[in-house]
C-alpha cells in the first residue's frame, strides 16, 4: 500500500497556502496564494481554494466538499466560519457562510452575501450578491429566498452531519492511501469502517 500522495499546492506572488496539521486534504484538491485550511478540516476530492485575488479561509471543523469551489475578488474574502458545512459542487464566491451553516449541493452563494450563524442553505439554490440569511433561517430557491426558521431538529441533523465529516478528517488522514484496484471482489469483502456515521436521510427521517 503506497503513501497517499500530497494535495497540490501553490503559491503566487510569494504567498503560500495553510494547511493546519490536523486537517486533511484530499490529494487532488488544489490550493493556490492565500488559502488557509484550519484545524479539524476537510476538503473534499477536487475542491478548488483559489486565493489568488481575496483571501480563501475554512475556520475550525468546515467541510468543503467534492468540486467545491472557493474564490473572491481582490480586497474581499470568502471565508467558511467554524463548523462550517458546503456540499458536493458548491461554489462560494467572496461570501461569508456563518459559524455551524449549511451550504447545500450545487448551490451558489456570491460576493457580499452573508449566511448566519446556524442558516441553512438549500440544494440547488442561487444566493445573490449582498444578500444576508438571518441567523438559524432556511433559503431556497433561484434567486433564494427566505423560507422559514429552522427547527432544532434541523440544526442538530445538521451537526451530526458535519461531525461525521470531522471524523473523516481523521479517518483519512490515518488510512487513506493511494493503491493498485483488485482484479475482482473478494468472497468476504470487508465494508467501509464509518464508525458510528448514520446517512443523512436516515437521520432526519428518524
Amino acid at each position: 500500500m503506497a503513501e497517499s500522495p500530497r494535495p497540490k499546492v501553490y503559491a503566487i506572488d510569494g504567498v503560500i497556502p495553510v494547511i493546519h496539521p490536523s486537517a486533511f486534504v484530499h490529494p487532488t484538491a488544489v490550493l493556490i496564494g492565500d488559502a488557509i485550511v484550519g484545524p479539524e478540516c476537510y476538503v473534499g476530492p477536487n475542491a478548488s481554494m483559489r486565493g489568488d485575488f481575496g483571501r480563501v479561509v475554512m475556520k475550525r471543523g468546515a467541510n468543503l466538499q467534492d468540486n467545491c469551489t472557493m474564490h473572491a475578488f481582490p480586497g474581499m474574502d470568502c471565508v467558511i466560519e467554524e463548523d462550517g458545512h458546503i456540499g458536493h459542487g458548491a461554489i462560494l464566491h467572496g461570501c461569508t457562510v456563518g459559524k455551524d451553516a449549511l451550504v447545500g449541493m450545487n448551490s451558489v452563494v456570491m460576493d457580499g452575501a452573508v449566511l448566519g450563524e446556524s442558516s441553512m442553505v438549500a440544494a440547488m439554490a442561487f444566493v445573490k450578491a449582498g444578500f444576508e440569511l438571518p441567523a438559524r433561517m432556511l433559503c431556497a430557491g433561484t434567486p433564494a429566498k427566505i423560507l422559514r426558521e429552522l427547527s432544532r431538529e434541523e440544526i442538530d441533523w445538521k451537526r451530526e452531519g458535519t461531525a461525521d465529516y470531522q471524523r473523516l478528517a481523521v479517518r483519512s488522514a490515518k488510512t487513506m492511501a493511494l493503491v493498485d484496484p483488485l482484479e475482482e471482489e473478494e468472497p468476504d469483502r470487508p465494508q467501509v469502517d464509518a464508525g458510528d456515521s448514520v446517512p443523512l436521510f436516515k437521520k432526519k427521517q428518524g
